[in-house]
């Protein structure tokens, strides 16, 4: 599985929960994660996405760090079965209809 189709995969879900995952591309700023979650509510997170069994690149996990001690929710998916949980946690497990 290539990481284009868990991306794919991502942006689907999200649209489906009325949300939009934008593209994150940040020239001059290595490392930034691939796409910022925005669901209803105000609800923001940032997902890294990575080919099963692909890691980070040390300055993405030095800028994902950097994310969190900010206190931004920021994930890693290197799977499609990862989506939907890392969605209800960004959205706080809000009820999807």
């Amino acid at each position: 599985m290539k990481e284009r189709a868990i991306e794919h995969k991502l942006v689907t879900e999200t649209v489906r929960r009325r949300g939009v995952a934008l593209k994150f591309v940040s020239p001059g700023c290595m490392g930034v994660p691939d796409r910022i979650v925005m669901l209803p509510n105000g609800k923001i997170g940032f997902v890294e996405l990575k080919a099963p069994g692909k890691k980070l690149r040390p300055i993405q996990a030095r800028r994902i760090q950097q994310m969190r001690k900010m206190g931004f929710k920021v994930y890693v998916i290197d799977g499609m079965e990862q989506i939907g949980s890392v969605l209800d946690e960004i959205g706080e497990c809000a009820k999807w209809n």
